[in-house]
Parts: C-alpha cells; sequence; structure tokens
C-alpha cells in the first residue's frame, strides 16, 4: 500500500483500507470475539432506542408542537433514520470492524476526516450515557419514595440539591454496567435480552390497555391550527433561524417537522449497532438484519403509542415529564402507572450499558489505529474485551453522570448523530466509486439518490437545532483538532516513517 511520502495536503486524507481494517481485527492481542447473532443485534438495537424518548418525549412534543400528529413526527424522523440505516447497513456488511462510522469514514473519506467522527462519536456516546444514567436515577428515586425510601438529598444531583449534589444512583449505574461490559459483550447481550423483554412488554401494555381508554374527540383536530413558536433569538435560536429568517411553528404542518427535529433523539441508538460488527458472527448477513430491524420495530411501537397517548387523554392536558404514566392516572388506572415507571427505569438501563458499548468499541478502534494511545486497545485475555478503555471510560463518564444536570446539554447527541449520518451517507457514494469490486453482504439501493436524501434529510434537522448547540459542537471539535495534529497523526500507524 503506497502512502504520501510528504506533509502534502494528501497525506491528512490517507485512507486505510478495508482488507487493512479486516486484517487488523486478527491480532491476537487486538482483536475481539465474534459471539452475536442478528438476534442479539436487533436486541441491542431495540434496548438502545425504546428509552427517554417513548417515555418522556411523547408528552412534550404532543403538547407544545404537534398536538395528536406527533406519530407523523415519529414517523418523519423514522423516514430520516431510515436512509441513514441503509447506508450504515451496506457500511457494516462490508466493513465488520469495530468503531462504525469512524471506520467507515477512515476507509472512505480518510484520516483526517475519520479522527473527527471518531472525536464527535465519543462526545455523543459519552454525554448520552452520562444523561441516561441521570434520567434512570430520577425514575429510580421516584420508586423509591413510593415504598417510603428517601435518598439524601446531596446524593440525589444537583438537579435536587440546593448547594452540593451528587448523584451516586447514576454513579453506581455506570460502574455496574461498566463491569458487566468487562467481563464479556455476551453476557451483556443476555443481560439486555432480558431487560428488553420487559421493557417491550411494558409499551405493548401502554399499546394495548390504553387502547381501551381511548377517546375519538381527543385526536380532533388531529392536527391542530398552526400557531408561532415562542419568540427566541441569539444563540438560543435554531440556526436556521439566524440563516434564513426561518420562524419555526408549534402545530400545523410545519409543527409536524419541527418536532421531528425533537423526538429525533428517541431514535438514537441503532447505529450502535454497527459498532459490534467486529463481534458479530455473520456480519454480511446479521449486520443489516440487526441495523434495520431494530429501526422498524421501534418506529411501529413509537407510532402506536403516541396515537394511543393522544386518544386517553387530550394533547394540551399530557404531561411532560410522565406522559404515559400520568396519562392512566388521569384514567384512574394508577395500577399501570406503577408499571409503566417500573419499565422506564428498567428500559433505561440498558439505553445506558448500549451507549457505553458504543462508546467503548469507537474509542478502541481508534486506539488500534494509533490515533488514540494503543495501550488501550489491548484485549482482555480471558473475557477477549478491550478491558482497558471499557474501565477508564466507565470511571469517567460514572463521575460525569454524578455531577451532571440534564439541560440543553441533550442536543449535543443529536447533533452529533446526525453529522455521523451524514458522513456515513457520503462514504457510501465514494467506496462505490473508489471500490466498486469490494464484496457486499447488502447494498443500498438507487445510489447516490438515497444517500444524497439522507444526507439533506440530516442536514435538516441539524440547523433546526440551536445555535448554541452549534457552537458548543464547534468547540469540542476544535479541542479535537489539536489532539489530533499535536500527536494522533504522528501516532497514527497510518503514519509513513519518513513524515
Amino acid at each position: 500500500m503506497q502512502e504520501p511520502k510528504s506533509r502534502s495536503a494528501g497525506s491528512y486524507f490517507r485512507t486505510k483500507s478495508v482488507e487493512q481494517s479486516i486484517l487488523d481485527t486478527e491480532e491476537p492481542e487486538h482483536g475481539l470475539r465474534k459471539t452475536l447473532s442478528a438476534f442479539d443485534l436487533t436486541v441491542f438495537g431495540v434496548g438502545a432506542i425504546i428509552g427517554t424518548g417513548i417515555f418522556v418525549l411523547t408528552g412534550a412534543v404532543a403538547r407544545n408542537t404537534a398536538g395528536p400528529a406527533t406519530a407523523l413526527a415519529f414517523v418523519a424522523a423514522g423516514v430520516v433514520c431510515g436512509l441513514a440505516a441503509i447506508c450504515y447497513a451496506e457500511f457494516a456488511s462490508t466493513v465488520p470492524v469495530a468503531g462504525s462510522a469512524y471506520t467507515f469514514s477512515y476507509a472512505t473519506l480518510g484520516e483526517l476526516t475519520a479522527w473527527t467522527i471518531g472525536w464527535d462519536l465519543i462526545l455523543e456516546f459519552a454525554l448520552g450515557t452520562a444523561v441516561v444514567a441521570v434520567g434512570w436515577s430520577g425514575y429510580v428515586r421516584s420508586l423509591m419514595d413510593n415504598v417510603g425510601w428517601h435518598l439524601p438529598d446531596e446524593w440525589s444531583g444537583p438537579d435536587v440539591a440546593e448547594g452540593f449534589g451528587f448523584d451516586l444512583l447514576a454513579f453506581l449505574l455506570v460502574l455496574l454496567l461498566t463491569a458487566i461490559l468487562t467481563i464479556g459483550v455476551k453476557l451483556s447481550a443476555r443481560l439486555t435480552a432480558i431487560v428488553v423483554a420487559i421493557k417491550v412488554t411494558v409499551v405493548l401494555i401502554v399499546i394495548i390497555a390504553g387502547s381501551f381508554f381511548i377517546v375519538v374527540d381527543n385526536w380532533d383536530p388531529f392536527i391542530p391550527e398552526a400557531t408561532p413558536s415562542a419568540e427566541v433569538s441569539g444563540l438560543n435560536a435554531p440556526l436556521v433561524q439566524l440563516m434564513f429568517g426561518y420562524e419555526p411553528s408549534s402545530f400545523g404542518v410545519q409543527g409536524i417537522f419541527t418536532a421531528a427535529a425533537v423526538v429525533f433523539f428517541a431514535f438514537i441508538g441503532f447505529d450502535i449497532v454497527a459498532t459490534t460488527a467486529e463481534e458479530t458472527r455473520n456480519p454480511q448477513r446479521d449486520m443489516p438484519r440487526g441495523i434495520l430491524g431494530s429501526l422498524f420495530i421501534c418506529t411501529l411501537l413509537y407510532v402506536a403509542v403516541s396515537i394511543v397517548v393522544t386518544g386517553m387523554q387530550r394533547y394540551d392536558q399530557l404531561s411532560v415529564d410522565a406522559p404515559l404514566a400520568d396519562a392512566f392516572k388521569d384514567t384512574g388506572h394508577p395500577w399501570y402507572a406503577g408499571a409503566i415507571s417500573f419499565g422506564a427505569a428498567v428500559g433505561l438501563t440498558t439505553v445506558c450499558m448500549i451507549l457505553l458499548l458504543g462508546q467503548t468499541r469507537v474509542f478502541f478502534a481508534m486506539s488500534r489505529d494509533g490515533l488514540l494511545p494503543r495501550f488501550f486497545s489491548r484485549t482482555h485475555p480471558h473475557y477477549a474485551t478491550p478491558y482497558r478503555s471499557t474501565i477508564l471510560l466507565g470511571v469517567i463518564i460514572a463521575i460525569i453522570a454524578g455531577f451532571t444536570s440534564i439541560t440543553e446539554l441533550a442536543t449535543l447527541v443529536n447533533i452529533g448523530t446526525l453529522f455521523a449520518f451524514l458522513l456515513v451517507a457520503i462514504g457510501v457514494i465514494v467506496l462505490r466509486r473508489t471500490r466498486p469490486d469490494l464484496p457486499r453482504g447488502f447494498r443500498t439501493p438507487w445510489v447516490p439518490l438515497l444517500p444524497i436524501a439522507s444526507v439533506c434529510a440530516s442536514l435538516w434537522l441539524m440547523i433546526n437545532l440551536p445555535a448554541e448547540t452549534w457552537v458548543r459542537f464547534g468547540g469540542w471539535m476544535i479541542a479535537g483538532f489539536v489532539i489530533y495534529f499535536l500527536y494522533s497523526r504522528s501516532h497514527s500507524r497510518m503514519h509513513p516513517p519518513n513524515l
């Protein structure tokens, strides 16, 4: 393989061949054990996707933005994710290597782009894990309060305590999940299967039981009349408003698309399936099934839940904090509300674990390539897991979760994911032109039209996020570039000896 022989601009876009990426997985001390099946991947996907979004966002979006048409907002967001999922499926079956969008970008768009997306994914998964852990802690404290157990405010997190606050439950959850992932991904898959079964059962209870309490008049009007959104300015305004003078609206047809940018958070997780490609027994066949299957199942459940809940209770009366549970309370069925709260707490456990799994696999892949210290890419001699990076990241994220207050930071997870979607779609087009000879277990149809549609859809949702989110995201990216030019570029395994 020829490398650039000078510090030219081209050296920043050196690619790592697909063959070399696959060959690296065969190194005894830097390879992962292949144990996952299509069922495991689908369970991982469903376990990651169904969480905060379906249990919390439904009420806020229906009440403030879309009304009963929230179901259509979930469909719109699902379509955006579906376009990206098809692109992910081709890459994951063609380049079955840990790292997801990072690895795909390295094989197509070059090292600098790969570093950019890897650094982006580290932020996305770390922040997502911490935020979900804090959300889980809140549900558990609520359940504890119901039985008379009260955790002191100073150990309930900064959102509860007036002075010093540390979220002990969130901290302990991340440490426990770190231990599980260190022991083995197959163990985590079995645990996830059990928890996902409980979570899906609770969702089905909402759909089936709630359908008996639907009042058809609550759906009238299904698409409420459009009204101007609350006036926002400066960095709090969506980027699209600052760029084009576009004014987002609540309700109406435009409200559906505005809502889609919000409920997109509910779909984050299916892309994590791609991070486990290296640990899949038959990635060419099972990766597309796991990615597309989990997304399809969750989209159906989201649409059904939103239709039922807005039928049970009028959209402008839905709770923002716990819309599903409170809808049953409103109809005089508190037992169902308790079961839903339990399901939410259990469900967030798997979301947190799978986000942490994705984080460790991206970090592992970057370390194995030399962009991060190679020390962290050694796998455990018995468990064959990247235990060093798992323990490091687990401890750091546990501390972050202990001190995290849930604010607009969740939008950083959205923009990071959409950026990854965008680059993967571009990568499909590039790899089709540069390596048409590669065997592909799954082929994205209508290339380049479908990937271009995925790029446009992702960009549209990105510019609907607040400008402040773009500023924070830019700051993180600048820090990443500094690390790349000071360390990663010269330590890369693709680095030519004479540079």
